[in-house]
């Protein structure tokens, strides 16, 4: 038997049988070097800031010759229109720019930091290829249309082979973004259900095999006892003593899965949603120790503690200092999220670190009520761009059922007789 310790009293959590770890392969040093040749696409992009100043210089080119043809008489209604267009197309064409230069880095070179930045723009808050494909889709479709307005605005000095080859293009461009759209929205989002609901489109799987340790040496020989130590754990669980009979429901698969521990080295997240009672702790503090039998490093505080901490870096004026030192742990957990409501100021402090860790180390976050109503706790605008981040790359597992402390006492209360 373990026992929970929570608010100094002790609770019993009987078993489950869960997998061990399998150890991962280490990177290769080819495999850095090839990645590193990422490097020579920097230069491209610089090349393409240089082409956007060209296009500074062409929007207010002209703009001047407009302002002078309509000031001297020259601008008769249609050459206005037209060269509205083409002002707005410039700008299109800088728009697609941008999007090309801060996501096309960002995605295929290295981070630039932009989570957390208060003029962050929405497009990039998930940066990844399949997003970048269809926004400068769509980006091309918008440009193409302008050009399109433009000959049939002057559609007495167009061709007719102009007009219908820019219709066909047009049409083709549409056709393209509608199949990106299609590719990379539905089906990405369809996949992410999968991965997330497995038990609801599979056959039950076979019984999971009985292991009674983590695989490896003993803890005494990996340092392990020294990283539960700085893990600063309230108390040390074991996921084979977790009381998988207390909740009325919860997603017994997605426990054992977690067991292995896969989503730190993917650098996922866990949350656990549930009443208080449910062990939601229990688990947390079980995959902390099990990752630190693993090799990894880890810390624990509950919310409020980590929100003291930032704010006493951000005090003390070396905030990035400590996101940054933090990146030496691999997970993070964060516990007994939504029992304490924070102000704007400390939202935007938890958003940044849910930022920084974005697809760079693993956050595992207990909670009592659903990532949709996290704006019940984090005050301000920050607490939806933190969800978004939080929950992509998550496994969301909600335990139903009454709190096993209560339960206890009531036991306690009625074996007493009173």
């Amino acid at each position: 038997m373990w026992f929970h310790l929570y608010g100094g009293e002790c609770e019993e959590w009987p078993t489950v049988q869960l997998l061990t770890r399998d150890p991962s392969t280490p990177p290769t040093t080819l495999g850095y070097a090839l990645f590193a040749t990422r490097w020579l696409q920097a230069p491209l992009y610089f090349g393409l800031v240089a082409a956007q100043g060209v296009y500074v210089y062409k929007f207010f080119n002209e703009l001047w010759t407009l302002i002078l043809r309509c000031v001297t008489g020259q601008a008769n209604e249609t050459y206005v229109m037209l060269a509205v267009l083409k002002l707005v197309d410039v700008v299109m064409i800088a728009n697609l720019l941008i999007m090309v230069i801060v996501g096309g880095y960002e995605t295929f070179v290295s981070r630039i930091g932009l989570q957390g930045h208060r003029d962050q723009p929405e497009w990039l808050s998930h940066v990844n290829s399949n997003v970048l494909k269809v926004k400068l889709a769509t980006a091309i479709v918008g440009i193409s249309s302008v050009h399109l307005l433009q000959m049939f605005v002057d559609v007495h000095h167009t061709a007719r082979h102009s007009l219908l080859w820019g219709t066909t293009i047009h049409m083709a461009f549409i056709a393209s973004a509608a199949i990106l759209a299609y590719m990379s929205g539905p089906m990405a989002a369809h996949a992410e259900r999968d991965r997330h609901r497995p038990h609801e489109h599979k056959a039950a799987p076979p019984p999971i095999a009985p292991i009674p340790a983590q695989a490896g040496p003993p803890a005494e020989e990996t340092g392990a006892e020294e990283r539960i130590r700085a893990a600063r754990f309230p108390a040390r669980k074991l996921l084979e003593e977790f009381d998988a009979e207390h909740p009325r429901s919860f997603d017994r698969e997605a426990v054992a899965r977690l067991g292995k521990l896969d989503f730190v080295g993917d650098r996922g997240n866990v949350v656990f949603v549930g009443p208080p009672g449910t062990g939601k702790t229990h688990l947390a503090l079980a995959l902390g120790v099990r990752a630190c039998e693993a090799g990894h490093r880890v810390l624990f505080d509950t919310a409020a503690g980590w929100a003291a901490r930032l704010a006493g870096a951000q005090t003390a004026g070396r905030l990035t200092e400590e996101l940054a030192g933090l990146d030496a742990c691999p997970l993070l957990i964060v516990d007994e999220v939504g029992y304490v409501p924070f102000d704007a100021d400390t939202s935007r402090l938890f958003f940044q670190l849910v930022a920084h860790r974005y697809e760079r180390g693993s956050l595992i976050v207990t909670c009592d009520r659903p990532l949709e109503r996290w704006d019940e706790v984090f005050g301000g605008p920050a607490a939806p761009a933190m969800v978004d981040r939080l929950a992509h790359h998550a496994e969301i597992v909600r335990l139903e059922g009454d709190s096993y402390r209560m339960r206890r006492a009531t036991s306690d209360w009625a074996g007493r007789g009173c």
